[in-house]
């Protein structure tokens, strides 16, 4: 039976990312050190490409998609956004220690509202919702591969709610400009909304390229061997 392939890219570094401010909502691009981080990247390792490209309609995703695929024409996807964290954009931890109403959403594990913005329930079905109609969509049309270029929060909730192995949110974390490919066979898909995750990305151009100055995270089992083996 024909499968489909969706790679999952994060995009690359912002100014939000060095200083550890909350940005969902806010559209900010990517900084000189993303841009580079994206083209040292594309030189050493190898993105996947694909039938269709698709992104989050914030900067920092678009000029990360256009920069790895120059010649791509990807379709906007609104729903594809990072979660909108309300009076808490743009703000450090740090800055927001002394809110009660930080602390309250904090306790909640996000899944309550920022004042103003949108609560872990409402971005979890947002994302799904979109996610579902692209997986749709391939399978109707027989495109056989995409590439979702979107943010990090996206990405996990997509893996912890569809994604095998099963695993957590945290367990798919990722570094800027990288991701996941994921493999959707339909029977699977139709009876239990599952995907299989089955490599990292960008992937090495030769073995000793695993040996690179950049960190790639391993699926969730992997990571569990490599804790097993450190003394």
């Amino acid at each position: 039976m024909k499968t489909y392939q969706i790679h999952l890219l994060r995009h690359s570094i912002t100014d939000g990312n060095i200083n550890g401010q909350y940005i969902g909502s806010k559209d900010i691009p990517l900084n000189d050190i993303g841009k580079e981080h994206i083209l040292q990247l594309d030189e050493k390792f190898i993105y996947p490409g694909a039938a269709a490209y698709f992104t989050s309609p914030m900067q920092r995703c678009k000029q990360t998609l256009a920069m790895i695929y120059p010649n791509a024409s990807p379709i906007e996807i609104d729903a594809l956004r990072e979660c909108d964290f309300g009076e808490f954009e743009g703000l450090t931890a740090e800055e927001l220690k002394d809110s009660r109403d930080f602390a309250e959403w904090l306790a909640s594990d996000g899944q309550s509202a920022p004042p103003s913005g949108e609560s872990g329930v409402a971005f979890g079905r947002r994302v799904c919702q979109a996610f579902e109609k692209i997986v749709e969509a391939l399978m109707s049309t027989g495109i056989p591969s995409a590439v979702i270029v979107t943010h990090g929060g996206v990405i996990m909730t997509l893996l912890a709610q569809y994604g095998l192995p099963e695993a957590g949110m945290s367990d798919w974390a990722m570094d800027p400009g990288c991701g996941y490919s994921i493999r959707i066979h339909p029977q699977l898909w139709s009876s239990a909304k599952k995907v299989e995750v089955y490599q990292t990305i960008p992937l090495p151009k030769e073995e000793d390229d695993y040996e690179s100055e950049y960190f790639f995270v391993d699926a969730p089992e992997a990571k569990q061997e490599q804790e097993e083996e450190q003394p």
